[in-house]
């Protein structure tokens, strides 16, 4: 009796254990997280005479969700960033002219794709809807208008990820594309280069 009691003890608490066990590895990228973000931002404006472009530090915070399918990573995501990039272009609507463009809060929402190459390692493709708040003025020989406005575009971006006990490492490059500014001829673009650090529930 006493060995009956013994192995069914033993079989009780394995049952027990084995699941406890499975949720305490988890599935990697897989869940909800939250990420702090830091890197390089650059703004680009092409106008009818020329192109300029400037650089600075973009930082900010991403929250999204991930599901792990036998590999394949699935994700949605959602960013509010910032910059300190302010940039400037002469010559835009007549010779003698000049129109400056400072970044402002620039929101993300957007999908992700990827897969893991080895275990513990992800590449990923992104893409989705972006909205950057810019502080816009214009000026020549005759008027000074000044004002804020949004710029609505498309982003593009891909990266490596990797995921420890919960902790998150990313690091991905992303190009937005913002169309012709209203109708001052001005085309902003952006160039960014991120790294996250964050945790995963």
């Amino acid at each position: 009796m006493k060995n009956i009691i013994a192995v069914s003890a033993v079989t009780l608490a394995s049952s027990f254990a084995a699941p406890a066990m499975a949720q305490d590895a988890g599935i990697a990228f897989d869940g909800p997280y939250v990420a702090a973000m830091a890197g390089y931002d650059n703004i680009n404006i092409e106008t009818p005479f020329g192109s300029g472009s400037d650089d600075g530090i973009l930082f900010g915070g991403v929250v999204g969700f991930d599901k792990n399918i036998n590999g394949v990573v699935l994700g949605v995501e959602g960013e509010y960033a910032d910059s300190n990039v302010k940039e400037s272009a002469e010559n835009v609507l007549a010779l003698g002219d000049r129109a400056s463009l400072k970044t402002g809060r620039d929101l993300y929402a957007g999908m992700r794709l990827g897969g893991e190459i080895v275990p513990g390692i992800l590449i990923y493709a992104k893409g989705g809807y972006t909205n950057a708040k810019v502080k816009a003025s214009y000026e020549d020989a005759n008027v000074l208008v000044t004002g804020s406005d949004e710029l609505e575009g498309y982003r593009l971006g891909a990266g490596v990820e990797t995921n420890v006990s919960g902790f998150l490492a990313r690091l991905e490059y992303r190009y937005s594309d913002y169309g012709h500014y209203e109708s001052t001829g001005l085309q902003p673009d952006r160039h960014q280069v991120a790294a996250l650090i964050g945790y995963r529930f």
